[in-house]
């Protein structure tokens, strides 16, 4: 039975830590030995390892993540709030059973204190296949996570617009040369999950010459399903009468990458033109970790804090009748494909991967970049729209044909037997 050793380093928290686990349990349904180990474990699922031995591990394995983001206060420009990991602490994971009983190592994400560019170049030792996905641009960066509209990941990095203090020789630069110099001494492959993340690997200095696939991420399409909106409101206790908008964790408007400033203009666009009908539509947020430090917003919102049940977050897209995504920049957020699963259309910019999943005026809007009053469009699209059966239709079909989990393991294992030159008549190849 092939076996895969998936490594993150958080189990479920963020995207990418949810995309791994989604994978893993996509692969086991297949019949495939996947198992998935973590830097730090916040869960208590027993499936899920650590290279953690003890408490006092897992103590100083915190107590790294904390010092690093302490210490970047130092290097970083305060009013960016760009994410960027430095290279300053690392663990190896080369002697831990589960990788070494591996046939291939599928990497995810990798930071904060976990494996930096020379416990990378360790796994080269073991002579398997690596896999990496890539669920942000950090690999070929000189250590930032978006890159917005700067390019000097295609050179060498330097004179980082995130530092204090950029230059030729800064700490981006030696960040670049230090994973450069690792690379060299590893055969990587790279999963890209979107055509915007795979034209980025392919144009960037660090990994232009890499093999690079791109296959999307799965999600549990049997948790994320179509539900009767009424009903769903009903759930939920909202009015079954009015229009109404879902959007995520909304920031402050200096949190760039978000985009949560043009989010805010076009509701304050929208409510003007609806005039005197705007009372015929609510807000409905989620991620909000503080009820009370959220923005005004010009329509009525329900803040519902953050839902930790994928069933519950279900039944919030199925709802609505769209969900907004402001987003400046994204590999291939889940928050789309959720709720594109669940029947319900989105409006979004067209950038990062969110085209790979939103087909403009089909099951969603694609607002153009940077735009307010593009994006005021969409939403005026969604509540002019008069066959919103057919949407809710177009959303699910578009995540079962591309994205559902036999899909997606199904292109995983034919990467994997691939790589180890095991092809099976009639399976993933056949």
């Amino acid at each position: 039975m092939l076996k895969v050793v998936h490594i993150n380093t958080y189990d479920g928290n963020g995207g990418a830590g949810r995309a791994c686990l989604r994978l893993n349990k996509a692969l086991q349904a297949e019949n495939i030995d996947s198992k998935v180990i973590v830097h730090y474990k916040f869960g208590k699922d027993p499936q899920i390892g650590t290279f953690n031995k003890n408490a006092v591990q897992k103590a100083y394995t915190a107590g790294t993540i904390i010092l690093e983001r302490i210490l970047a206060k130092r290097f970083l420009k305060p009013q960016k709030r760009t994410p960027f990991s430095f290279s300053w602490f690392g663990r190896s994971v080369i002697h831990h059973p589960d990788v070494k009983a591996a046939d291939v190592i599928h990497l995810h994400w990798v930071n904060h204190s976990f494996l930096d560019p020379k416990h990378l170049a360790e796994l080269a030792k073991l002579n398997k296949p690596i896999v990496w996905t890539f669920h942000d641009s950090n690999a070929f960066t000189g250590g930032c996570h978006v890159r917005y509209t700067c390019d000097h990941f295609l050179r060498q990095c330097g004179h980082c617009p995130l530092l204090k203090k950029p230059d030729a020789n800064d700490i981006s630069h030696r960040i670049w040369t230090q994973k450069n110099e690792a690379y060299q001494k590893m055969d990587i492959n790279v999963i890209a999950p979107s055509s915007w993340m795979l034209s980025s690997v392919l144009s960037s200095s660090l990994m232009h010459d890499r093999p690079v696939l791109q296959i999307p991420n799965t999600l549990e399409t049997d948790v994320f399903k179509p539900v009767n909106r009424s009903e769903a409101r009903k759930q939920l206790g909202l009015p079954e009468d009015k229009i109404i908008f879902l959007t995520g964790f909304m920031p402050s408007r200096k949190d760039l990458h978000k985009g949560t400033s043009y989010l805010m203009d076009s509701l304050e666009m929208l409510k003007t033109r609806l005039g005197s009908r705007a009372d015929h539509v609510e807000l409905v947020v989620f991620g909000n970790r503080d009820a009370n430090n959220v923005p005004e917003l010009a329509f009525k919102a329900n803040f519902l804090g953050t839902i930790n049940d994928d069933q519950r977050l279900a039944l919030c897209y199925a709802a609505a009748d769209a969900f907004l995504i402001p987003s400046l920049e994204d590999n291939l957020p889940y928050t789309v494909m959720e709720s594109l699963s669940c029947g319900t259309p989105v409006v979004a910019f067209t950038t990062g991967g969110i085209p790979n999943m939103v087909e403009h005026e089909q099951n969603g809007y694609l607002a153009t970049y940077k735009s307010a009053e593009s994006f005021t469009d969409g939403m005026q699209w969604i509540i002019d729209h008069n066959d919103r059966a057919d949407l809710q239709q177009h959303a699910r079909d578009t995540v079962m044909s591309k994205f559902s989990e036999k899909v997606i393991a199904q292109k995983h294992i034919q990467l994997y037997e691939q790589l180890l030159g095991t092809a099976r008549p009639g399976g993933a190849n056949g």
